[in-house]
C-alpha cells in the first residue's frame, strides 16, 4: 500500500523533515515548503485525527475543525483501516501529553 507514495522524492523529502530539530525549524521549513493552504490543511487532518481517536461525533469535529464530512470520513478510513500513520503519531502526541516531563 505505501508504494503508491514510494520514490526517490518522497525518500529525500521524509529525510529531509527527519532532521528537523524543534518546531522554529518546522516553521521554516514548512513555510518555504508549502502554501498556508497546505500546511493548515494537513494540520486540520491531523486534529481530525486526534478527535476520532478520543471518539467526538462527526458534528463536533466538522464544527471545531471546519473539516467537511468527506475529509472527516477519509481519515476515519485512514484511522480505521490505513496503514498505521494517524494512530502511531495520535497515540505518541498523547504519550508526550501525558508526561510532559520529556518535553523537545
Amino acid at each position: 500500500m505505501l508504494e503508491k507514495i514510494k520514490g526517490e522524492q518522497t525518500d529525500q523529502l521524509f529525510r529531509a523533515i527527519l532532521e528537523l530539530k524543534d518546531l522554529d525549524e518546522c516553521y521554516a521549513f514548512f513555510d518555504d515548503l508549502c502554501t498556508i493552504g497546505e500546511v493548515q490543511s494537513l494540520a486540520q487532518r491531523l486534529d481530525v485525527a486526534v478527535m476520532l481517536k478520543k471518539k467526538h461525533t462527526y458534528d463536533k469535529i466538522q464544527s471545531e475543525t471546519g473539516a467537511s464530512t468527506a475529509t472527516i470520513s477519509r481519515i476515519r478510513r485512514c484511522v480505521d483501516y490505513g496503514t498505521g500513520g494517524y494512530n502511531l503519531i495520535v497515540d505518541r502526541l498523547n504519550e508526550k501529553q501525558e508526561s510532559p516531563s520529556e518535553e523537545n
